[in-house]
């Protein structure tokens, strides 16, 4: 992972200096990824936030989407809320998970060649940028593309686990410990 110099808002724990419930948390977080990501530092100032951060990762890692449109939606969603820290860590998330670096650059804009993900990229940003507020007919999109509606909640939830992330990130200027990947111009 790349390193910043940027100074984070709050302290980043590490699983030497953690208490409490956070420390097995780190734990399993750094088993998980051989490292301990600063997002994760930063959030183990709150075990309750960084149960729910982590629970919300596994369960959606768990989900019916699969890892790669995961990572696209993540993308997509940083790029809107103008988070590097969760546009440089998804972007290498979604080459782990098989997307090419054209499909992350794409996802980046919201964008896909493959109807289906083009079509949850484009409720998600939908979701993300009116706020929730979406239409019908955005839902039944969602189904001509071949969702079912347990795979549209489940978008919701991608969409919302990256809502919380990018607001982490943005909000306590957590240091980028991913290798950067520059934020579209607006």
């Amino acid at each position: 992972m790349a390193s910043t110099t940027t100074t984070a808002r709050v302290a980043l724990l590490t699983r030497d200096t953690a208490t409490g419930a956070s420390q097995p948390l780190l734990e399993q977080i750094h088993g998980a990824f051989g490292v301990t990501p600063n997002m994760f530092k930063a959030v183990a100032n709150s075990p309750a936030a960084l149960a729910s951060m982590w629970a919300a990762f596994g369960a959606l890692g768990s989900g019916t989407l699969g890892a790669k449109l995961g990572e696209q939606i993540a993308v997509a969603i940083a790029d809107i809320n103008d988070c590097e820290y969760c546009l440089a860590a998804h972007t290498a998330l979604g080459r782990k998970a098989g997307a090419t670096s054209d499909e992350m650059t794409a996802a980046q804009a919201g964008q896909s060649h493959d109807p289906k993900t083009a079509a949850a990229l484009t409720f998600a940003t939908r979701v993300v940028r009116n706020r929730g507020k979406v239409g019908a007919e955005e839902v039944d999109a969602l189904r001509a593309a071949g969702f079912e509606d347990g795979q549209v909640v489940e978008i919701v939830a991608h969409v919302a686990l990256n809502l919380f992330t990018n607001y982490v990130n943005v909000a306590l200027a957590v240091p980028v410990d991913f290798p950067q990947v520059k934020l579209r111009a607006k």
